[in-house]
């Protein structure tokens, strides 16, 4: 025959949620040490993969305008070559009509170089301003670069210092909320829903000196002798965290 199963009183739920946010609070601990490095890092990677993003960028556009010096230079030099070409004819032509032709492609190569020495003064301006956005870039590059080898250092060091204990306390957690949950559902809900609404993370607080240990709101004595007697989960009713009293943990 199967014994049945003890139901675990108030006072037990109160123990094991008081016992949960001890452990959180560890867990807390160890979170505040850390701060803003874990975001600072990520941000920071994410600023570097843009920059590079930018760099490459630069360093495209760049080539694009030394392809065009490139292409114009080839023009001027076709052009040249025909300009020649079109005067050499010019002194063998049989009519004016003939000559007043090859005048025509001469003058149309001579606004060809002209349109070229444009371009290629224009790309050149372009590189130039390039350059000098290209440099920029770099420094601001190495700077942050060097900016997130010191923070990963720091947040390496930290975690080295604190991840076994961060494991442990997280492991803690995991089996004390499973235990509160198989025991009362809302109750587990309850403590989290709290806990999430202040950046403390205190959700279960005892009374210290007469008042709430979260709010420090004065806590009439009727109320701490019913706390005291754990025979139902009462709340704050300026904060709304579960109180407990300052004896718990000798249970």
């Amino acid at each position: 025959m199967a014994t049945a199963t003890k139901e675990l009183t108030i006072e037990d739920k109160l123990i094991h949620l008081h016992k949960l946010q001890q452990i959180d609070s560890k867990i807390d601990e160890i979170k505040t040490l850390k701060g803003e490095l874990p975001i600072e890092v990520s941000d920071l990677e994410d600023e570097i993969a843009g920059l590079e993003t930018r760099i490459n960028k630069i360093n495209e556009e760049t080539e694009e305008y030394q392809e065009e010096i490139s292409t114009r230079k080839n023009a001027m030099k076709e052009a040249t070559t025909l300009i020649k070409k079109y005067e050499k004819q010019q002194n063998n032509v049989k009519n004016n009509r003939e000559f007043e032709a090859l005048t025509k492609e001469i003058e149309l190569q001579y606004l060809e170089i002209q349109l070229s020495e444009k371009k290629i003064n224009d790309a050149t301006e372009k590189i130039e301003n390039k350059k000098e956005y290209l440099d920029e870039s770099k420094g601001y590059f190495k700077t942050r670069k060097a900016d997130l080898k010191t923070k990963k250092v720091e947040l390496e060091k930290i975690i080295a210092e604190t991840e076994k204990e961060e494991e442990k306390y997280t492991k803690q957690s995991v089996r004390e909320q499973k235990k509160i949950k198989s025991l009362d559902e809302r109750l587990l809900s309850a403590y989290e829903r709290v806990r999430h609404n202040y950046r403390n993370g205190l959700a279960v607080v005892k009374i210290e000196r007469d008042s709430c240990g979260g709010c420090f709101n004065k806590i009439p004595p009727q109320r701490q002798l019913e706390i005291s007697q754990r025979k139902k989960v009462i709340i704050c009713e300026h904060c709304g965290r579960i109180l407990v009293d300052s004896l718990i943990d000798s249970k």
